[in-house]
């Protein structure tokens, strides 16, 4: 067995998350700051004994600057004091081309676990004589159990953002040599 270290593509990866924006609509926002190191036997992802995520809480981007700007105040993500998210891995469970990763996510300071579907794509040579592999990550996350609190009623009664949040990842890591 061979200690193999992975790291991200960012130029093939994207890390977006919805929420739900008046309970008709869902709003997308992605982080375009972020890092991933993966170390694995051989290339055996389901012996991975690292999985280190972090993204750059500055790099939101919702398509919205007024929104953006909120996203990373104190009422959300309080980006001057909380600049990163941060998931660590901690088990890998499944075989074949399905897994539920395990491990623990922070925000705001705060630290929970969490689990995550991850669909294995495969493993290809790049022409360019790159060993890539990759993956689609979902998950979900309960917001307010971050510290991310803010809240807002319309008139009619409605919740303005969903405390649930989707998580979805295209995720490309390159073995590193």
């Amino acid at each position: 067995m061979q200690k193999t270290t992975w790291k991200i593509d960012p130029a093939h990866s994207e890390i977006t998350f919805k929420a739900k924006h008046l309970m008709i609509t869902t709003v997308t926002g992605q982080f375009k700051t972020f890092d991933l190191e993966v170390e694995t036997e051989d290339d055996d992802f389901t012996k991975a004994s690292k999985v280190r995520f972090t993204a750059d809480i500055d790099s939101i981007s919702t398509n919205n600057e007024q929104r953006d700007g909120h996203l990373k105040s104190a009422d959300f993500f309080d980006a001057a004091n909380h600049p990163q998210l941060v998931f660590e891995g901690t088990k890998v469970e499944g075989s074949g081309d399905s897994y539920k990763l395990h491990g623990n996510l922070t925000m705001r300071s705060t630290t929970k676990p969490i689990t995550l579907d991850v669909e294995f794509g495969g493993i290809v040579t790049d022409p360019y004589g790159q060993t890539k592999a990759g993956f689609t990550v979902d998950g979900k996350v309960k917001r307010k159990e971050y510290g991310l609190t803010w809240d807002a009623i319309t008139e009619a009664g409605k919740i303005v953002v969903s405390d649930e949040i989707k998580i979805h990842a295209e995720v490309q890591i390159v073995k590193q040599a």
